[in-house]
């Protein structure tokens, strides 16, 4: 469990980011690269011996990764506004 929240889904984030900058992904294609990239953690490092747990755990991963990330996009403009 551990393993799940505290070093999974940042590192998926941080993953993201740097595909970001490195290809210029656009907005709407970031959730899909963030559910892939979730995927391919679980279903090749995190859960190799179970295809089940690999792909329910990699949504988990991908979209609690976009999760985060809006959730601090989201603050982050509302200090910027408060200022």
């Amino acid at each position: 469990m551990l393993w799940d929240g505290i070093i999974a889904v940042p590192l998926v984030l941080i993953l993201v980011q740097i595909l970001k900058i490195l290809f210029s992904v656009k907005g709407p294609y970031v959730p899909t690269l963030s559910t892939v990239i979730g995927l391919i953690i679980s279903v090749f490092f995190s859960h190799p011996h179970s295809l089940s747990a690999g792909i329910f755990m990699g949504f988990f991963y991908g979209n609690g990764t976009v999760g985060v990330y809006a959730s601090l996009k989201t603050s982050f403009q509302a200090f910027q506004r408060k200022q």
